[in-house]
């Protein structure tokens, strides 16, 4: 059984080793997330640190994606396979109905099971919640991410050359999608 959670302050905390996981294994898979390999416990669990700073201050959303029942009385049974974020910035007023998704991670085990697609759904849901009408994204020029954007109904707007690094050390292009709501 698969849900897609609302993760709370507590919650980051709770979950903080199996996120730190999640992200060691996507980076060092070769995912572009800001991130270089190898990443190292520590890097992963001062981000999740920060995340869940920003969580705490109104300033991002945190969804994660469960393997197992949550809602059984035994949620340590669920494990977490999977996130995204949103970037609710404060700044800059007439900017205020969009928002950035970021971060979106399905673990390596799990992959080709809709996973990444039921987390952009849920995220556009957040997003309308929180009455964003515009979301706007990033990810590696080529890569398998760029399918998922599409098919869930983003545009890309333009492609930025030489803007990250690769986990090669070589430079890559990125591409930015929208998607208005």
């Amino acid at each position: 059984m698969l849900t897609i959670e609302r993760l709370t302050v507590d919650q980051l905390r709770d979950h903080q080793a199996e996120l730190v996981a999640l992200l060691q294994d996507v980076v060092n898979g070769g995912a572009s997330i800001s991130f270089l390999p190898p990443l190292d416990a520590e890097t992963a669990a001062a981000y999740w640190s920060k995340v869940a700073a920003e969580v705490a201050n109104g300033e991002r959303i945190v969804l994660a994606a469960f393997d197992g029942d949550t809602n059984n009385g035994d949620a340590s049974r669920a494990i977490i396979v999977g996130s995204a974020q949103l970037d609710i910035p404060r700044w800059p007023p007439n900017g205020q109905h969009r928002t950035s998704v970021e971060k979106v991670m399905v673990s390596s085990a799990f992959r080709q099971q809709g996973i990444g697609k039921r987390l952009m759904l849920a995220i556009e849901q957040t997003a309308r919640e929180a009455g964003k009408t515009l979301l706007v994204l990033d990810t590696e020029r080529g890569s398998a991410a760029e399918h998922l954007y599409t098919s869930t109904g983003y545009t890309q707007a333009g492609i930025i050359p030489a803007y990250a690094l690769d986990s090669t050390g070589k430079l890559i292009d990125t591409v930015v999608y929208y998607r208005q709501l």
